[in-house]
């Protein structure tokens, strides 16, 4: 999974739509910005082990932040983020 941890941080991006999807479903109003970096520093941050392959999206889990990221396998556009329950 090492190497699709690395794939994603180099070829993640993003649609215009997402970035007001992340903002309401994390009840925010990041810019661009804010919220690409906020993305770049979860998917880094997270182990190896927390990015599991299922279908055709990859799911990066972050304990730490309390989010699941949702990202395309095939065009590694990020898809959305869900807020994960504790």
């Amino acid at each position: 999974m090492e190497n699709n941890k690395n794939e994603i941080l180099e070829k993640h991006c993003y649609t215009e739509l997402v970035y007001q999807r992340i903002n309401k479903k994390l009840k925010t109003a990041f810019s661009k910005d804010e919220t690409e970096k906020l993305i770049r520093n979860i998917l880094e941050e997270t182990t190896v082990e927390n990015y599991l392959k299922k279908g055709k999206n990859f799911y990066v889990s972050s304990k730490e932040h309390n989010i699941r990221i949702t990202v395309n396998s095939n065009t590694f556009r990020i898809i959305t983020v869900d807020k994960v329950l504790k």
